[in-house]
């Protein structure tokens, strides 16, 4: 029988697809401003991006007029906060190749390994036996500081499931002690006794963010920002085998009265695929510029998301316990980081 309603089916794609765009417009318009504003130099110098201004963005709007018009643009925002953020993680991979991991060597993969391993084992002890927090903040917080500080955590949060203020509070720590860090580790360099590439080795693989790294990497000089952004992207590349190992625990952790079904984070398969496509040098350099910056806008655009979703409230509820934790892992990372670093370079 013939549909009385011949245009319900383009309807039922069309209606959907418009209740996204008042969010998308006002993640998309927020996302603008914070790359704008991410190439102010005052900021670039101090290792603040476009992620973080995006972030504080989202913030501010979120806890002032947002409220104004939520209800309309609740769907895009929740659209900008999970689908894009995927999508952005997967494009992610065009920053790097496999290629980067010849150029530090077999030790500085395991100096990124023990790091990682070791930031992550700490934070979980410490996390939830010492200062007694919930265990996905615990989560958030650890993979921030041991991988790739904000774009570590917004990729984790789909595997976790955890609140926005959760986020938000993870990713604030990553800004507080990232930003530290660029100003502390150049101060420290002529105390160290260490070559420039082992200078660059110690901070990419132990500060928070790619900008922070770029920052007090290249304050030393171009060969130490040099060996510092690739022992970076080696570690960024730990996070999405990380991700899948962490779906398939919480999977297990949530109980399942039938075999053991694993969430698995697709997109993480996909950033490995795109670095895979990016080694094999494939794709003409205008084409991975142009898709840098669609990567750089959407994930401006879930951290806009993010921010609009957070509320001050939510923050000032999570006490000093996560700030804390954050720090001592900040303080390993100095500390322990640099023990690893003379410890493996000794051996290789």
């Amino acid at each position: 029988m013939r549909s009385s309603n011949p245009i319900s089916a383009t309807q039922q794609f069309i209606l959907p697809a418009a209740g996204l765009l008042p969010g998308l417009a006002l993640t998309g318009a927020l996302a603008c401003a914070a790359i704008e504003l991410g190439r102010n130099p005052w900021l670039q110098a101090h290792g603040i991006g476009a992620l973080t201004v995006a972030i504080a963005l989202g913030m501010l709007v979120g806890n002032t007029v947002y409220g104004r018009f939520a209800a309309a643009s609740a769907q895009g925002v929740a659209f900008s906060k999970q689908n894009l953020l995927r999508l952005g993680v997967v494009l992610y991979g065009l920053r790097l190749s496999f290629r980067d991991i010849a150029q530090v060597g077999f030790g500085g993969v395991l100096i990124d390994a023990t790091v990682v391993c070791s930031t992550l084992a700490l934070a979980w002890f410490a996390g939830t036996r010492l200062f007694g927090l919930d265990r996905k903040t615990v989560l958030l917080i650890g993979v921030g500081s041991s991988f790739c500080g904000a774009a570590a955590v917004m990729a984790t949060e789909p595997v976790v499931r955890g609140r926005p203020e959760q986020v938000t509070v993870a990713v604030s720590t990553v800004v507080v002690f990232g930003t530290l860090a660029i100003f502390l580790y150049p101060l420290l360099y002529p105390w160290l006794a260490i070559t420039p590439h082992a200078y660059g080795l110690f901070a990419g693989s132990t500060i928070h963010e790619v900008a922070q790294v770029v920052a007090a990497g290249n304050a030393v000089g171009s060969d130490a920002g040099n060996t510092a952004v690739i022992a970076k992207m080696v570690r960024v590349m730990m996070l999405a085998p990380f991700l899948v190992a962490l779906s398939a625990g919480m999977s297990r952790v949530r109980g399942n009265t039938g075999p053991s079904r694993i969430t698995m984070p697709w997109f993480a398969f996909g950033f490995i695929a795109v670095a895979g496509l990016n080694s094999l040098a494939l794709l003409p350099k205008p084409a991975i510029a142009i898709a840098t910056d669609i990567d750089n806008a959407m994930l401006a655009m879930a951290m806009a998301a993010l921010g609009l979703t957070t509320h001050f409230s939510a923050i000032r509820q999570a006490g000093l316990k996560p700030l804390a934790l954050a720090g001592l892992l900040f303080a390993w990372l100095i500390a322990g980081g640099l023990a690893i670093n003379a410890c493996i370079d000794a051996l290789f």
